[in-house]
């Protein structure tokens, strides 16, 4: 039997795209905004492309922010992507506006700082350093990923986590720039890059999660 799967439609992007893909790793896909459907799915992937103001002011409006708090609550899977695993964190700084995150982890998400040879937005395919116990990279490890962003995780805050069990966070670099490219947190998952966008390698990834669900 399939599992239901509700991609969340909070006003943001890459909706169709994210559904494509996860219908071809054999997930039943709903898009939609709807309160008790998102909170009842096997899985919820919450997209994100633009600013992290304008997500957050969208996903609020959809209680998108009750939702995944209830959701882990219970210990249902949340998988974020892009924009979508930025606001999991704690705050979003952007162009001097601090704004208020989901606070599911510590953490701000800052402006790329990679050497001035090196343009922002990243926009690209990179390797990431795999942590060991992955489930979400499981036969995946020495592939790359497809990015598009300004603004990332420039540091773990360890010493705050609220977790007995420290998650898994794979990291990546651009330009000598270190940032967070994924995070593993039992039931929430999130990813700076577009698994959609990322050929096999992202497919196997998003099976991964699907069949964790």
């Amino acid at each position: 039997m399939s599992k239901k799967v509700v991609l969340l439609d909070y006003g943001s992007g890459n909706i169709r795209s994210g559904e494509r893909a996860l219908q071809r790793v054999g997930a039943d896909v709903t898009v939609t905004s709807d309160y008790e459907e998102a909170l009842n799915a096997d899985g919820l992937l919450v997209p994100g492309v633009g600013a992290y103001e304008a997500c957050m002011t969208g996903l609020k409006a959809v209680r998108g922010d009750v939702i995944v708090d209830r959701r882990l609550t219970g210990s249902r899977p949340v998988l974020g992507i892009c924009v979508g695993m930025q606001i999991l964190f704690a705050r979003g700084i952007e162009h001097g506006v601090e704004t208020e995150g989901c606070d599911q982890w510590p953490g701000s998400v800052e402006r790329l700082q990679p050497e001035s040879a090196e343009p922002v937005p990243h926009m690209g395919w990179n390797t990431v350093d795999v942590p060991s116990g992955t489930a979400l990279f499981d036969g995946i490890e020495k592939e790359r990923f497809y990015f598009v962003h300004s603004y990332g995780v420039r540091s773990w805050q360890l010493n705050d986590t609220r977790e007995s069990v420290a998650p898994l966070v794979t990291w990546t670099t651009y330009g000598g720039d270190k940032f967070v490219a994924a995070v593993e947190n039992g039931p929430l998952s999130a990813t700076q890059f577009h698994p959609e966008k990322s050929g096999d390698a992202g497919a196997t990834l998003l099976e991964n999660w699907v069949r964790s669900l």
